[in-house]
């Protein structure tokens, strides 16, 4: 591949995440929130690396002898299209030579997010874990994806899943059910502001689809997205959302704080406890 499709930076760290290989762990958190990466590495036993570039910013460090790095990637899954290549390419290509290495690594994904319920029974403040993710923005059009067809939804939807991690050790009560990523905040999940809507997702409806014995609960701006990159290739991922807002009962936590700062320390300890 040439230079203008694999781009570095004069001192050779890749474009937009200001990364070096030897930057990153073999274990990713993302976080959409550059403010919520110092709330992650703050748990960290010692933190030996920061770069920011934009809205990337990075911290690398450990938990004991587990090497784990946390990663904003700003909202919406053109972000994750943007982060998830070049983690790829650090892991997975010779940035010398713009070749593949002949090894690849298996990285391990996991998002730390926070979502709004679609489901009566995933109430503000629950935690979820993405069992599938539905995309209904356009980033599955550019990749081959297991297209999903259903009248409720757009028909460029698709459908991605989670990596089948062992959460024995992950000790919070959740829920696993269906994620959609939307492409935008608004229009695209359901609100209107002033701005008409001409094409509406049915967000009351859609807790009655289920696909694999699970049905939709939340939805948020990029799980789907990292699934489909994840499994296209060959890294393990994984989405633990916090439930901030209730949409069929028009409610916001009043402990968003608290429900995130949880939902963080629980996830470091699952990820201490379960990935080698």
């Amino acid at each position: 591949m040439n230079a203008a499709e694999l781009i570095l930076n004069p001192d050779g760290s890749i474009y937009h995440l200001n990364l070096l290989p030897e930057d990153i762990a073999s274990t990713l958190i993302l976080v959409g929130d550059p403010g919520r990466v110092p709330k992650v590495s703050r748990l960290f036993d010692e933190v030996e690396m920061i770069k920011q570039k934009r809205e990337f910013l990075t911290h690398t460090g450990r938990i004991g002898k587990k090497r784990i790095s946390v990663i904003s990637t700003g909202i919406g899954t053109d972000n994750i299209d943007i982060t998830l290549n070049e983690l790829d390419a650090l892991a997975n290509i010779d940035l010398r030579s713009r070749l593949p290495k002949e090894n690849l690594v298996s990285l391990n994904i996991i998002r730390i997010g926070t979502s709004g319920s679609i489901h009566p029974d995933v109430h503000v403040d629950d935690v979820v874990i993405s069992g599938i993710g539905i995309g209904t923005d356009a980033l599955g059009m550019y990749y081959e994806h297991v297209p999903l067809h259903h009248p409720l939804l757009p028909e460029w939807s698709y459908m991605s899943q989670r990596y089948p991690f062992d959460l024995k050790a992950f000790t919070l009560p959740y829920k696993e059910g269906i994620t959609l990523t939307c492409p935008g905040f608004y229009g695209p999940q359901g609100r209107t502001l002033r701005m008409p809507a001409a094409y509406t997702i049915p967000i009351n409806d859609l807790h009655h689809i289920q696909i694999q014995d699970l049905a939709f609960t939340n939805l948020e701006m990029e799980t789907a997205a990292i699934y489909l990159y994840a499994e296209k290739m060959g890294h393990k991922a994984i989405s633990f959302n916090a439930i901030l807002a209730q949409r069929l009962d028009g409610l916001f936590s009043e402990n968003s704080t608290r429900t995130m700062d949880t939902l963080i320390d629980s996830v470091l300890q699952w990820i201490v406890r379960s990935i080698p």
